[in-house]
């Protein structure tokens, strides 16, 4: 740093991915002084860290961010990464954030009543920090993954582009959420035979009553309650992602869950518990994991009919439905010879974790988390946070969920700037 000038800036939004860009676009219309620092390129996570057949999980006409929204030919349909980006890079463009591409944030620190971020490129002191890094910066794997024989090739969806990509011959896939039946799908239909680890996952259908599911979640509002709504936030927040999968086509939307991939052949085990002497031990709970998953849907299926009743739109939507059991496998497997040949590759689904390894500021707990009441990161003044799970409501993470946070985390921002002055 020696012989580079400090800059000032009232605020530094760190990330430029759509949370970053959110929040820029408030802090611009309050005519915040501030800069948007990204370690790559606008957008960077969509191109640099999604596999190639990827698609949003969210049907176009959901694809909105602050005064922008789709607009193409096809909103019943699911964006490509590519069209994810472009859609990103519009909405810089539109609501001309000042993005600094290229900026590596090595430390934040607290220095009085302000913050030093230190970059690759120079030091910004600052008044407030938005960390707009968001959730999935590193793959969460168990620690057994070490005692996996060399024979066997482990992948995470970091590393996974497509099927080309891995050896010949079987694929365990590990984690059931929409990461993990999206790859062991793909997968399975280039040929490789498939073994998928199922633990905790949310069932749902691709369409209800002949609407989007996520039309239902949006339009009930069920996705707008608040994290101060929810009785235990903390498991709310470590919730897998449902297993959903976004199509090409409108015509080709389909639902994508355990019988779905059992029915292609995919074979199902339970939970990974450990390695023993090179052989993968399964947990033996799969009757009661499934049962779970069922409960909870119709659960939720029932509070979308109940909805629909006393809002008067059963006449808009077709007739209640319910969908057959998850159905456990003849064969309880147990156990897997990883030394056999049988497997030659892992892929571990097993979700994502953040990475505040430059944040000097002793705001996060020892297994990652940071310390925050809705975005407003606690006993930190001017430290903010978005685009995490269930930040102030349960669509936080989605594209869409994006806007109400980001104005209101802002809102807060402004306050503590005013206060201060």
């Amino acid at each position: 740093m020696e012989g580079r000038a400090i800059e000032r800036a009232t605020t530094v939004v760190i990330g430029a991915g759509h949370a970053g860009l959110a929040a820029s676009r408030f802090l611009g219309d309050r005519s915040i002084d501030h800069v948007v620092l990204e370690r790559g390129e606008v957008a960077n996570s969509w191109r640099r860290e999604r596999w190639d057949s990827l698609r949003l999980l969210t049907p176009n006409w959901l694809s909105r961010l602050p005064g922008h929204r789709y607009e193409g030919p096809d909103p019943d349909g699911y964006m490509t990464m590519g069209e994810v980006v472009e859609f990103i890079e519009r909405f810089a463009l539109a609501s001309r954030a000042p993005v600094r591409t290229g900026t590596n944030v090595t430390s934040v620190r607290r220095a009085g009543d302000e913050y030093h971020v230190t970059t690759n490129r120079g030091e910004i002191r600052c008044r407030a920090v938005v960390i707009a890094t968001g959730a999935c910066n590193r793959p969460a794997a168990p620690p057994f993954r070490d005692a996996i024989p060399g024979s066997v090739e482990q992948f995470t969806p970091f590393d996974y582009h497509g099927p080309a990509g891995l050896p010949d011959g079987g694929v365990l896939v590990v984690g059931a959420s929409a990461t993990g039946v999206q790859l062991a799908a793909e997968l399975q239909r280039s040929g490789r035979p498939v073994t998928l680890c199922v633990g905790e996952h949310v069932r749902l259908p691709r369409t209800y009553r002949g609407r989007d599911v996520l039309w239902w979640m949006h339009t009930s509002g069920v996705w707008d309650q608040r994290y101060d709504q929810i009785d235990d936030l903390t498991r709310a927040r470590r919730l897998p992602s449902p297993q959903l999968v976004g199509a090409s086509e409108a015509s080709e939307r389909r639902t994508l869950d355990l019988n779905a991939l059992a029915a292609m052949g995919v074979g199902l085990v339970g939970r990974w518990a450990a390695v023993r002497d090179g052989r993968a031990l399964f947990s033996g709970g799969l009757r009661n994991v499934f049962s779970l998953a069922d409960l909870k849907m119709e659960r939720l299926l029932d509070t979308f009919d109940a909805w629909a009743r006393g809002d008067g739109r059963d006449a808009e939507v077709d007739g209640p439905e319910r969908f057959a059991p998850t159905r456990v496998p003849e064969s309880n497997r147990l156990q897997l010879d990883l030394r056999s040949g049988e497997i030659r590759a892992i892929v571990w689904a097993t979700g994502f974790r953040p990475d505040y390894g430059w944040l000097d500021v002793p705001v996060v707990d020892a297994k990652g988390r940071l310390h925050h009441e809705g975005g407003v990161v606690l006993d930190s003044p001017g430290l903010y946070a978005l685009g995490l799970p269930v930040l102030r409501r349960r669509k936080s993470t989605f594209v869409h969920g994006i806007e109400d946070d980001a104005r209101e985390v802002v809102d807060h921002l402004a306050r503590h700037l005013a206060g201060r002055r």
